[in-house]
């Protein structure tokens, strides 16, 4: 069977490419929908259906405007209210694409319109199942995220929903299919993923906690319940969008790259709530950055980041780049609905800093200086999630991860110098930029990170020390 998953890493999600005999089925497609296009003609084959196993929450899906450049029909599972043109598929209703068949499987669960689709091939064999967030490699999709969207619809009733659509869809069906799942490690739509990004059903039978046969109802509703931190704030703006329909990417790309010269993005910058997004490496951000930007780089997982730290997508955003990267940095912010862009600075901070505007910095040492610096009274702040720090940390560190910073200031020390550290240089800089926007200047990053600082003899320890300031 002819099946292409397409990964993109920065949002660890999978959309997948399905030709035959001149026909192609996209499945939960992203935003830029160009490449889709180009592999439908490069195979001579016409774009037919437009898959999506659920309203998506962590990213905007693509299917408005490929159905609009192609003519290709949206497809939705059972349940599913968009406010768009699309077929709204019945439970075990069946597609054609070429000789091969997709069938509608509804599992509610994940949400309640969440759907996966059964793939036959020519000759009549069951190949694959596409799970959407229903069924990862190591994990079930979280069942929190769509119960503010319906009343009373708790996340334990959504869990039960998940339990039965597991055990009595999905565990029923061969071991020899081949597990496609929407996402990968990194994603927030679960909390166990596996860096493999397909899989046999029946290895996941064997091996996914989820999946275990003797787990009751009740059990299954308390493991995956278990440890389920905040979702993103953003989540709930991405779902409506693809709920009601979005701006073209096209548009927004238009409205979005505009050249700033410096004096203009300065008095935008000083005039509006617009929010100063820089991103550059960070070690080029470190040495030189304008005051209150925000650093977020184009080289992490960079759209998760603004959604999760930014927070709100229609916020308005001036934008410093790399030179040619405006265009990669418009679109991957719209991958999750950002798309209130009102300009990139013209000539980057080069410019900024030849008009004569003022400048700041982080202080930043080296792991081998931190380690001549530190002493037993220095006070360190670990930006990494809980469970990098309950793994390996520095004694007596304080665990402060990045995703919880917009609430926990009343935790940052206020009156003493502090060390500040993450994995490997990356989002303790954000941590700092997000710092200094807020008038906190009394802090070192250590560059990177506890990576670098494993090369020293600087004490690490894997027990759990208290995680806030007494």
């Amino acid at each position: 069977m002819k099946i292409q998953q397409i990964y993109t890493g920065c949002i660890a999600q999978a959309a997948y490419y399905i030709e035959n005999n001149g026909e192609v089925a996209i499945f939960d497609p992203l935003r830029e929908v160009q490449p889709y296009i180009d592999k439908a003609n490069l195979d001579n084959a016409k774009i037919k259906y437009i898959f999506e196993t659920h309203f998506h929450a962590d990213f905007v899906s693509g299917h408005l405007d490929l159905a609009k450049k192609t003519g290709g029909e949206i497809v939705f599972g059972p349940t599913a209210k968009p406010e768009f043109k699309a077929i709204i598929a019945t439970d075990n209703q069946k597609f054609k694409v070429g000789d091969y068949t997709i069938k509608v499987i509804h599992t509610p669960g994940h949400t309640l319109e969440s759907t996966c689709y059964l793939l036959t091939d020519e000759n009549g064999k069951d190949h694959g199942i596409i799970t959407g967030d229903t069924l990862f490699i190591g994990d079930v999709g979280r069942p929190d995220l769509a119960q503010s969207l319906v009343n009373d619809l708790t996340q334990e009733k959504l869990a039960s929903y998940l339990f039965d659509s597991l055990r009595n869809k999905i565990i029923p069906l061969s071991d020899e299919l081949i597990v496609y799942p929407s996402h990968g490690a990194g994603s927030a739509c679960g909390k166990n993923m596996s860096k493999e990004t397909t899989d046999t059903l029946g290895n996941q039978k064997k091996t996914n906690y989820a999946l275990r046969a003797d787990m009751t109802k009740e059990e299954f509703i308390e493991e995956v319940l278990d440890g389920l931190g905040a979702p993103p704030a953003y989540f709930p703006q991405n779902v409506m969008m693809n709920v009601q329909g979005y701006a073209s990417l096209d548009s927004v790309i238009d409205k979005s790259k505009k050249p700033l010269k410096a004096s203009l993005f300065y008095s935008i910058a000083n005039d509006t709530d617009a929010v100063i997004l820089d991103v550059r490496h960070e070690n080029d951000y470190v040495k030189c950055h304008i005051p209150k930007s925000i650093f977020i780089g184009l080289q992490g997982n960079f759209a998760p980041w603004v959604g999760s730290l930014i927070m709100n997508t229609k916020q308005p955003i001036l934008l410093i780049t790399p030179e040619g990267k405006e265009n990669e940095t418009i679109t991957r912010l719209s991958r999750v609905g950002f798309d209130n862009v009102m300009g990139y600075l013209d000539g980057g901070i080069d410019s900024w800093k030849k008009s004569g505007y003022e400048t700041d910095y982080i202080s930043s040492i080296s792991p081998e200086q931190f380690y001549h610096e530190m002493n037993s009274n220095s006070i360190v702040v670990d930006a990494r999630k809980q469970s990098e720090y309950d793994a390996e940390h520095l004694e007596n560190a304080i665990n402060l991860p990045l995703d919880t910073i917009n609430s926990i200031f009343d935790l940052i020390p206020k009156n003493e110098d502090f060390y500040l550290h993450c994995a490997g240089g990356y989002r303790s800089v954000i941590f700092g930029s997000i710092l200094k926007s807020r008038g906190f200047h009394n802090f070192i990053n250590i560059e990177k990170g506890i990576n670098g600082i494993r090369t020293t003899n600087v004490p690490i320890t894997n027990f759990v020390c208290p995680s806030t300031l007494k």
